[in-house]
């Protein structure tokens, strides 16, 4: 699940917001005519040219005023081009920026693919808990067969983890108690005390309760065996422990009496004491001793029992079903978690794919608007330059027709027209129908495929269910023919 999302390229350049893309109003300065009169003092040159007859009455062409008139206003009219001409380059990289037809492609590339990669990652997921289940199903059949062939009709009875705790916790305590009680026995008759004692007492306490925990948890079972041969084993472990626990705990009571009178050779004493007379002891207090240690034992052998399950080998059988099936009840759900996290992020970037492409279509639309805009402004400043030329040109004129004595030229009466700069069809076009189609259509696949990831999705996780139907399971205790 850690490869990478074919979707994941779609991620970079995700368009959030459309930029802001408000032409400036500003761009087409109006020209003023009376400060263009006052530079070209115009009114006195019509006056004095007036005065001299200029131009004369038959001229058919403009004279050098009109012709600074006409210089102006053209002057003015390739300046405000430029200014288009810049402006429309920055309106055609912000188009070429969208990418519209490179984000298509990754789309209609990306989106199948991711669905196919998500199908993928289930189906192996899929085959991973098809192998988890058979080794189930084996540890289940390998069960039933030992049930069947110990004669076996209960369930297993292995001690859980907190009865395991409380055990070995109670094997502690026994250490500690059998450690206090023979250490206070042991101290009157140590030459070094109560240390003496106790570390004394601490060695025989552990040689008691760890050896009889240890028979209780190995041996003692083999009692309950069908086999007679491992019963027999287990009965001679059985006696093997109680001579055992009764010979320690009468040589630490014999030890208690001679340790004081003899504490160099008390040892040596205490073994011809049991060879020649076990239970000859003095003191009511070492019977006591004997048996404190001997009660320890069998507690602690008991203890060691109840550790395991009461049939050899049947409690380590259901540990290692419940450890197989833990395992795969673990990993199912491990699988469903990443198919689930995967088809969340999918989705997600599918969502963002979308609301981007709306975002690129706004901004797209945005941009083709501003051109025609933009080309609208230029057409007014075009018809405006050609009025203020008019304007300046009567106003020169009129001086002009004032000051002469003579007619005035006939084309005095004749309406100047600009020479416009044409502006591309697709400068002013509206924005391409097939365009939009595309990028209708294109969020149109982004839906299907997010309704695919769904369906891929639900169908995975009941093809991990279903698994379970292929391996039927019997009820845990049923018994067996």
């Amino acid at each position: 699940m850690a490869k990478s999302n074919p979707l994941s390229r779609l991620v970079e350049g995700l368009r959030r917001e459309p930029g802001d893309l408000k032409p400036n109003l500003e761009l087409f300065a109006d020209l003023d005519p009376d400060r263009v009169a006052a530079d070209l003092k115009l009114v006195e040159a019509g006056r004095a040219r007036g005065a001299a007859e200029l131009p004369p009455s038959d001229a058919a062409y403009a004279d050098e005023v009109e012709g600074r008139i006409v210089e102006r206003v053209e002057a003015e009219l390739k300046a405000a081009h430029a200014t288009l001409t810049d402006q429309l380059q920055v309106y055609q990289e912000r188009l070429a920026g969208l990418d519209l037809e490179g984000r298509f492609g990754a789309i209609r590339h990306a989106a199948p693919a991711a669905v196919s990669e998500f199908r993928a990652e289930a189906a192996t997921g899929r085959d991973e808990l098809h192998g988890l289940r058979r080794a189930l199903k084996d540890h289940e059949a390998e069960k039933e067969a030992f049930k069947k062939r110990h004669r076996l009709e209960r369930t297993p009875r292995p001690p859980t983890t907190g009865a395991q705790a409380l055990k070995f916790g109670l094997l502690a305590v026994l250490l500690l108690l059998e450690t206090v009680v023979n250490g206070a026995f042991l101290a009157r008759g140590s030459a070094t005390g109560l240390l003496g004692g106790t570390t004394e007492a601490l060695a025989f306490a552990v040689l008691n309760v760890m050896a009889s925990f240890l028979v209780g948890r190995m041996a003692l079972p083999e009692l309950v065996h069908r086999n007679w041969l491992r019963k027999l084993v287990g009965l001679i472990g059985f006696l093997a422990w109680l001579a055992f626990a009764v010979g320690l705990n009468l040589a630490l009571a014999h030890y208690r009496e001679v340790a004081s009178a003899l504490s160099g050779d008390a040892g040596r004493l205490v073994m011809e004491r049991l060879a020649a007379a076990p239970a000859d002891l003095a003191d009511v207090k070492s019977w006591l001793f004997f048996a404190i240690g001997f009660f320890f034992s069998v507690v602690a052998l008991i203890d060691g029992f109840a550790t395991v399950d009461p049939y050899p080998g049947f409690g380590d059988l259901e540990r290692r079903l419940s450890a197989a099936r833990e395992t795969y009840i673990r990993r199912k759900q491990e699988l469903i978690d990443a198919l689930l996290d995967v088809r969340d992020e999918n989705i997600e970037t599918m969502e963002d794919a979308h609301r981007d492409l709306a975002v690129r279509r706004a901004e797209y639309d945005a941009i083709v608007a501003a051109r025609a805009r933009l080309a609208r402004l230029f057409e007014a400043h075009q018809t405006h330059l050609e009025t203020t030329a008019n304007m300046l040109l009567g106003l020169y004129r009129t001086a002009n027709r004032e000051a002469r004595t003579t007619p005035a030229p006939v084309r005095f009466d004749t309406r100047y027209e600009l020479r416009r700069i044409p502006l591309d069809a697709d400068v002013v076009a509206p924005a391409r129908g097939d365009l939009r189609q595309a990028i209708h259509d294109t969020q149109g696949l982004l839906e299907r495929e997010v309704a695919a990831v769904h369906a891929a999705f639900d169908q995975a996780v009941a093809g991990y269910h279903q698994i379970d139907d292929l391996f039927e399971e019997r009820p845990h205790g049923a018994p067996t023919t």
